[in-house]
């Protein structure tokens, strides 16, 4: 695979998952509300791709040995990563009651990005559980700031 495909995979798996993760759990935890939950999730899927991938096509842009080709390749694999892993989190919220649902989705994110961390692990010959335990820790440090953060929310607002 191409360095500007790799780019926006890696990103836009990494960004898709934890985002995702972080925006849904925060929403349960302040509203408990299936309605909002799919809403936050159809806008991250939408507004934070979009984002994301302007973020990457500057980022690629800066550098000179970039194509436009490259360039264009990074900002559409971004765009297209992020929005579809962003939107597998909606199959378990459209199928499941709320908290079963956020149970699933927090499973799955963790187990992508824990597969995804693995692989690029083995293909830069690196120890596989560090760099695997520190992925994940990150993504359940957000999740956690997160639940709490929408806790506060409710708490103040609700």
């Amino acid at each position: 695979m191409r360095k500007s495909m790799r780019t926006g995979l890696s990103f836009g798996i990494t960004s898709g998952v934890i985002t995702t993760l972080g925006l849904i759990v925060g929403l349960n935890s302040g509203t408990h509300s299936k309605l909002v939950v799919v809403g936050g999730i159809l806008t991250i899927a939408i507004a934070d791709a979009a984002s994301d991938a302007l973020g990457i096509h500057n980022s690629e842009e800066s550098q000179k040995e970039n194509s436009m080709k490259q360039v264009w390749e990074s900002t559409i694999a971004t765009f297209l990563t992020k929005f579809l892993f962003a939107l597998t989190f909606l199959i378990p919220i459209l199928l499941f009651n709320l908290s079963t649902a956020i149970a699933i989705s927090v499973l799955w994110g963790l187990l992508v990005l824990g597969v995804y961390s693995f692989k690029i692990s083995k293909q830069r010959n690196i120890n596989s559980i560090k760099f695997v335990f520190n992925h994940l820790f990150i993504a359940v440090v957000v999740i956690v700031v997160t639940y709490f953060v929408g806790k506060w929310i409710s708490l103040m607002f609700g």
